[in-house]
């Protein structure tokens, strides 16, 4: 075995390299013949030399040398085949943690630093004898102009960082900031998928359960019908149905579709349910995590500093954490809720063209919202003002989605779907509250109408069974107004059993 080393002055990272050489020299006493050799090939760092040994009978040959440094074992292969060049193999390279994943860890990190900064530098000047207080102020007046401008350049460069990190939405076209870029959101959604998949592990519906045919079904047909978008066609999509009360469902950006049953107990037929897919979808179509991620990021960036005056100035530790918990209040109240609700708006409109173009009837979208106002004053569940909450409440999301079906129902025409039938299932639902009601009231007066009313014998949830059976009995996804007709009348049952 021959080692050769050559050492590098300069920095160099680790490598290896297996190449097959074929030497014929003499030198030193040692002489080998014409024969493939298989070499290994190392860079590390060490002095600068080169170092020529044969383990069997050859002496040392030493050789200095500056520039870079590799170092060569060479062994014998007699077996090896004579090769016409060197092949190179690359060593595997070391993952670091995603950017999003590593600010999440830093964040605590940097408000604990903020604080103690602040905490130290109102120490310092409370230490500072009088005169030394009044040298500072003077200091701070004559150079307050050299201040301002210095805080000046400081606002300049970060606008233009922020400039140069401007994106453009996928669909929608709006200008966003995102200082995350979606390959690297993409590491952290992997990371995210196997912390759901290990929590939800032993709740999860098995694949041959019709419940997640219905929504794997759906989701493909989606994915299907809007494959003309780049995000949607480079995305592969999985369902996981979880077996949990919770009326919920979210899809994270690198196509994992998490869907509750308590959400498919709540809506009423195949059409609302693809509305709410379509819902969730878009927020990984249009990267809404990445973006709501880059506008925290920069929120909390420039907290910092305030954090840091805030401990500054207060003259005790009581204020200042009283003045911590109004600065991080006012910034989701002025910041981070307000577009968290401005993302859910954009959400809504792009799911319900992703649920046109899928053919479902569109109209059935702001019916599942009027649902789920009902369900929510039923059931008792606390309601808070929507300027508090990070989603938009359900009255203005009918509104909203009331303005954008007729845009909706264009694009479901232009995509050569079947004929919607004319029975409008918002006039169907308000129909159906109105008896809803008036029932009641008959019912609270002791009328005979009321009296000779019998109970309810089905529940919401039964219509789930149903569901899954006749959308999976269906050769196509809304293949005839029969079909429609069927799912109009369970949006009338379910209203009037509320």
């Amino acid at each position: 075995m021959v080692l050769l080393y050559v050492n590098i002055l300069r920095n160099s990272r680790f490598c290896s390299l297996s190449a097959h050489l074929t030497r014929n020299y003499k030198q030193a006493g040692l002489h080998v013949k014409k024969a493939p050799f298989s070499s290994q090939i190392s860079c590390y760092r060490t002095t600068n030399s080169v170092h020529l040994r044969s383990p069997q009978t050859a002496p040392h040959l030493l050789l200095c040398s500056n520039g870079r440094r590799a170092c060569f074992q060479i062994t014998p292969s007699p077996t090896s085949p004579l090769l016409s060049g060197p092949h190179f193999h690359t060593s595997a390279p070391v993952r670091a943690l995603p950017a999003p994943l590593l600010w999440l860890l830093l964040k605590p990190l940097q408000k604990i630093t903020a604080v103690i900064l602040g905490r130290s530098i109102r120490k310092w000047w409370v230490a500072l004898p009088p005169n030394r207080r009044q040298l500072m102020r003077e200091w701070v007046r004559h150079r307050r102009w050299h201040l301002i401008s210095g805080a000046g350049v400081a606002m300049v460069i970060l606008a233009l960082l922020l400039l140069t990190h401007l994106d453009e939405s996928p669909v929608t076209g709006r200008t966003r900031l995102l200082v995350f870029s979606r390959e690297k959101y993409m590491e952290l959604a992997a990371l995210t998928s196997e912390a759901y998949m290990e929590e939800f592990g032993e709740l999860l519906v098995p694949v041959t359960d019709p419940r997640h045919q219905v929504v794997e079904r759906l989701v493909q047909h989606l994915a299907e019908r809007n494959k003309d978008i780049p995000e949607v066609s480079d995305v592969s999509w999985s369902v996981h149905v979880v077996q949990s009360p919770n009326v919920n469902a979210f899809v994270l950006p690198d196509g994992k579709v998490f869907m509750f049953t308590g959400m498919l107990e709540t809506v009423a037929d195949v059409h609302q349910l693809t509305v709410v897919l379509g819902h969730e979808m878009a927020h990984a179509v249009l990267g809404h995590s990445a973006e709501q991620a880059s506008l925290s990021h920069v929120v909390d960036l420039l907290s910092l500093i305030l954090l840091t005056a805030i401990w500054a100035v207060c003259p005790r530790d009581s204020l200042a954490v009283l003045g911590h918990w109004v600065q991080e209040k006012l910034s989701q109240l002025m910041f981070s809720r307000p577009y968290s609700r401005k993302l859910e708006a954009e959400a809504d409109q792009v799911g319900l063209q992703l649920a046109a173009k899928a053919c479902a009837d569109v109209r059935a979208g702001p019916v599942f919202w009027q649902q789920m106002e009902i369900r929510d004053q039923l059931t008792g569940e606390t309601t808070v003002p929507e300027w508090m909450s990070t989603h938009p409440s359900h009255r203005n999301r009918v509104t909203q989605l009331d303005r954008l079906v007729p845009q909706a129902l264009e694009l479901r025409e232009s995509c050569v779907c079947p004929a919607l039938p004319a029975t409008d299932p918002r006039v169907v639902f308000t129909k159906s509250v109105r008896v809803m009601l008036e029932a009641d009231k008959n019912r609270g007066r002791g009328g005979p109408e009321g009296a000779r009313k019998p109970p309810l014998l089905r529940s919401p949830a039964s219509l789930l069974t149903g569901l899954p059976a006749a959308l999976l009995a269906q050769n196509d996804l809304y293949p005839s107004p029969n079909v429609d007709r069927q799912m109009k009348s369970q949006v009338s049952f379910i209203a009037s059993e509320r």
